[in-house]
C-alpha cells in the first residue's frame, strides 16, 4: 500500500507511550501519533483520549528520511467552529470608571457582568492592558529606587 503526505487512513491502536500512540494502518506499516497531535484541546495523559485496540481516522502529516510515519489524528478531525463575535472598531477602548482601576502591587479588580459576557478577544485585550499597565508602573518604581541608590554613589 503506497501512503501519501496529507491523505486520512484508518488505523488501529496497537501501543501507547507517554510522548504518543502507535497506530497500524497495513500489516507491518505503523506509524505514531505525537502526543500533541491527539486532540485540539490539552492532553496530559492520552489513555484518557484513546486506547489500545481502538480503530482510529488520521492524517498522515509527514515521512521522515528515515521511513518513519508520522500521524496526526486531530487535523482528521473535522475543524471545530469558532463562535463569530460581533467586530470591534480598531481605535476604540472601552470606557472604565476611574474606581475600577487597581494600584500598583494590588489585585486585579473584580470582573463585572459586563466584563465576562465581552468575547474572548476583547477579554485578552483588556487583561493585556491591565498587565502591562501595572507592568510599566513597577518598572518605574523599580527605576526610581535604583536612580536613588546610585545616586549616592556616584558622589563618591
Amino acid at each position: 500500500m503506497e501512503f501519501t503526505v496529507g491523505n486520512i487512513y484508518e488505523g488501529k491502536v496497537t501501543g501507547i507511550t507517554g510522548f504518543g500512540a502507535f497506530v497500524q494502518l497495513a500489516p507491518g506499516k505503523s506509524g505514531m501519533v505525537h502526543i500533541s497531535e491527539i486532540a485540539n484541546t490539552y492532553v496530559d495523559d492520552i489513555k484518557k483520549h484513546i486506547k489500545e485496540g481502538d480503530t482510529v481516522k488520521v492524517k498522515l502529516i509527514a515521512i521522515d528520511q528515515n521511513g518513519r510515519i508520522n500521524l496526526s489524528i486531530k487535523k482528521a478531525l473535522p475543524v471545530p467552529e469558532k463562535p463569530q463575535a460581533a467586530p470591534k472598531p480598531r481605535n476604540a477602548s472601552p470606557a472604565k470608571p476611574a474606581g475600577n482601576q487597581a494600584p500598583a502591587g494590588t489585585a486585579a479588580p473584580v470582573m463585572e457582568a459586563a466584563t465576562i459576557e465581552k468575547s474572548a478577544d476583547s477579554l485578552f485585550e483588556d487583561k493585556l492592558r491591565m498587565f502591562m499597565q501595572r507592568s510599566e508602573s513597577k518598572m518605574s518604581d523599580l527605576r526610581m529606587q535604583k536612580d536613588k541608590r546610585s545616586g549616592g554613589r556616584r558622589r563618591r
